[in-house]
C-alpha cells in the first residue's frame, strides 16, 4: 500500500482548526482510496516567530523539503503587524512560496442551492456557474516583497525667472 508524508503547517487565527479537519477527511480519503498518509506538524508563521524566533524555521523548511505534500493554515497575526524582516508572519509563507516554486492560487467558485438567494445576481444567472479563478501570486503587491518607501520630490529649478 502506498504511503504519503504530508508536513501540516497549522499557521495561526483559523488555521489550526481548519487544517485539523481537513487531515480527518485526508485520512478518510486516505481509507476509501487504499493509500496511507502519515503527517508531521510543523510551526509556520506568527506561531512559528513565538515558538523558534522565525516565520519558516529550519526544521520547517527542511520538513518541507522532505514531505510528499504540505498542507498549509492561514496565516497572518495582528499583533504583529510592526514587526519586520523574518519576524512577520508572512515572511514565512512568502518564502515558503518562492522554496516551492508555488505561483498560483486555484479558487474555484460554484453556488450553493440554498445561497442563491443571498447573491445580487438574479437567481437564473447562477444556474450552472462553473469557474475557477487563477490568481497569481509571484510579483508585485501581493507577493511581499518590500522595497521601501518610495518619494518622489520634485525639485523646481531656480533660473531667477518665473515658471
Amino acid at each position: 500500500m502506498k504511503q504519503f508524508m504530508i508536513v501540516v503547517l497549522p499557521g495561526d487565527g483559523i488555521g489550526p482548526e481548519v487544517t485539523a479537519e481537513a487531515v480527518r477527511v485526508l485520512g478518510a480519503v486516505a481509507d476509501l482510496c487504499g493509500f496511507r498518509m502519515a503527517t508531521q506538524e510543523h510551526p509556520i508563521g506568527a506561531a512559528a516567530v513565538r515558538q523558534l524566533g522565525e516565520a519558516l524555521p529550519g526544521r520547517t523548511l527542511g520538513a518541507v523539503l522532505e514531505a510528499d505534500a504540505v498542507l498549509l493554515g492561514a496565516v497572518g497575526d495582528p499583533a504583529l503587524a510592526d514587526a519586520i524582516g523574518n519576524h512577520r508572519p508572512e515572511a514565512g509563507l512568502l518564502a515558503l512560496r518562492k522554496l516551492l516554486g508555488v505561483y498560483a492560487n486555484l479558487r474555484p467558485v460554484a453556488v450553493h442551492p440554498a445561497l442563491r438567494h443571498a447573491s445580487p445576481l438574479r437567481p437564473e444567472r447562477l444556474d450552472n456557474v462553473d469557474l475557477l479563478i487563477v490568481r497569481e501570486l509571484t510579483g508585485g503587491l501581493y507577493y511581499g516583497e518590500p522595497r521601501g518607501p518610495r518619494c518622489a520630490i520634485a525639485r523646481r529649478r531656480s533660473s531667477g525667472s518665473p515658471a
